[in-house]
């Protein structure tokens, strides 16, 4: 049986706490390999790794920097299929959307490589006579992140380089469900020629988070999951006088207005709610039809799509929805499913009984479609995660606008419609962190910022783009005089600028 090892200083090192997690293939229930779980005493060791190779990587020019990720860049897309195969293997999903996801993770490798002018300052000169003030922001010491199952590759991707371009240490704790792709990451890194022990991968269980929280030397916690955790790691980082950033969940919806092009809508509701299963953080799980004209459409020509999806093995080339990543999470998903029905709403496609020949053992749960979905329904309240659409009527966009502001999440939303002062207006009162118009998915390109509002965001700061730079560095402001300008004596008032 493989088993997968943390790396740190460079090497893979075996585990020593003695407790391990099984990795499934989720497309046949197997189990393909164990990973190690770190003890605290392993994280903690780690830590002072990483905090020993800090000084000698904080004071390399953010030029070297941004060359070694230029150079990973480059391996990386030189070994985009074995990495994507990596992430089918133990996620599940299909090769072509994980040689996606990695796309989209490389996309802030490219940002963060503009390491020289994203970590510029700024001067002004002769703020007072003869005095000069300027900010420069500096980098933290040791970080860490802790990822989920649903993006091994680029979620960690979002964190760890612009962490490192601006002079950081970095420890990564992926999910212990696909833990391999980071392992193939940390070679890279090495090979690009990142020092050893600027990048170390701890895998683990709560007690490596707990360790992370606690360790004093960790200056700063990126975290993206779901929103109880999130909380705890934004309350327990934030009381050990840490820097947190903790991403939560979702409740996406769609707005589909009566003036929408519905066939558009409906391949967007496709895509966007049933790809990669629905266990993505910006799946759109709530279609809000506006008016009983446009849920009739919508239901009409999405019944026969989701019915037609192409289910199989995430190595299958013609596989358009793969399986969940654990046989937990398919029950859980399909317990909401379940509720569903108790609750009233009507069932218009039932993947529950999706059985594929020669993989009976596999997590496959076929896409489900809700119609007549309430408010006050937990499967519309609650984020599932898996590939179930729910479809709200509401007989006016005012009604729609109230609905996904009235929700405790606030991570990404969209409009469809032809109507310019809609979307406008839309996109301007919606109390969301993204919003896409015409656009199901608006997740923000590398150079802007993700993150969401209300319960699906603790902290201050979103990820990647502007936002992810001031959040792994501290601002200094240095006030400067030279002797020529203090002939006239001491001062003893508080100073100003004359």
């Amino acid at each position: 049986m493989r088993t997968i090892n943390h790396f740190v200083g460079g090497q893979e090192v075996q585990g020593k706490s003695g407790r391990t997690a099984e990795v499934f293939n989720p497309a046949t229930g197997e189990v393909q390999a164990k990973v190690a779980l770190a003890s605290k005493a392993e994280l903690d060791a780690a830590v002072k790794v990483a905090a020993a190779a800090f000084p000698g990587w904080a004071n390399t020019p953010p030029l070297t920097r941004a060359r070694i990720m230029f150079k990973f860049k480059q391996l990386a897309d030189e070994r985009a299929d074995e990495i994507a195969a990596a992430i089918t293997a133990e996620h599940g999903k299909v090769l072509s959307d994980a040689k996606g996801e990695l796309i989209r993770g490389l996309e802030v490798v490219e940002f963060a490589a503009g390491a020289p002018q994203l970590l510029k300052g700024e001067f002004s000169e002769n703020v007072g006579t003869n005095v000069d003030s300027w900010a420069i922001r500096q980098p933290l010491g040791v970080v860490a992140g802790i990822t989920p199952f649903n993006f091994p590759a680029m979620v960690p991707m979002w964190m760890f380089p612009i962490a490192l371009v601006a002079g950081n240490t970095f420890i990564l704790k992926p999910s212990e469900r696909d833990p391999g792709p980071t392992m193939l990451i940390a070679k890279l890194l090495k090979e690009a020629g990142l020092p050893d022990g600027v990048f170390n991968v701890v895998h683990g269980d709560k007690e490596a988070v707990d360790a992370i929280l606690e360790n004093p030397e960790i200056q700063a916690v990126s975290f993206v999951g779901s929103t109880p955790i999130a909380e705890y790691i934004y309350h327990t980082g934030t009381a050990h006088n840490k820097r947190v950033q903790a991403l939560g969940g979702a409740k996406n919806h769609m707005i589909v207005m009566p003036d929408a092009d519905m066939d558009q809508a409906t391949d967007a509701l496709m895509g966007a709610g049933y790809g990669s299963a629905g266990e993505r953080c910006m799946a759109i799980s709530v279609a809000v039809a506006v008016g009983d004209k446009v849920g009739d459409t919508l239901i009409d020509k999405l019944s026969p799509k989701v019915r037609a999806l192409k289910v199989a093995p995430g190595t299958d080339p013609e596989a358009e929805m793969g399986p969940l990543v654990t046989k937990q999470h398919f029950e859980k998903v399909k317990s909401y499913v379940d509720l569903g029905v108790k609750e009233g709403a009507k069932l218009v496609v039932d993947g529950r009984t999706l059985k594929l020949q020669g993989y009976e053992n596999g997590y496959f749960l076929g896409g489900c479609l809700f119609d007549q979905v309430k408010p006050e329904m937990r499967i519309y309240k609650e984020e599932i995660f898996g590939p179930v659409l729910s479809v709200v009527r509401v007989p006016d966009y005012a009604s729609a606008v109230k609905l996904v502001n009235e929700h405790e999440y606030g991570n990404g939303t969209a409009i469809f419609t032809r109507d310019g002062d809609a979307a406008r207006d839309f996109a301007s009162k919606i109390k969301v962190g993204m919003v896409g118009v015409n656009v199901p998915i608006p997740v923000p390109m590398a150079f802007n910022s993700f993150g969401g509002w209300k319960r699906s965001l603790f902290g201050d700061h979103h990820m990647h783009g502007p936002e992810g730079i001031r959040f792994y560095t501290r601002l200094k402001t240095i006030t400067s005089r030279w002797p020529t300008g203090i002939r006239a004596g001491a001062e003893f008032v508080m100073p100003t600028m004359k």
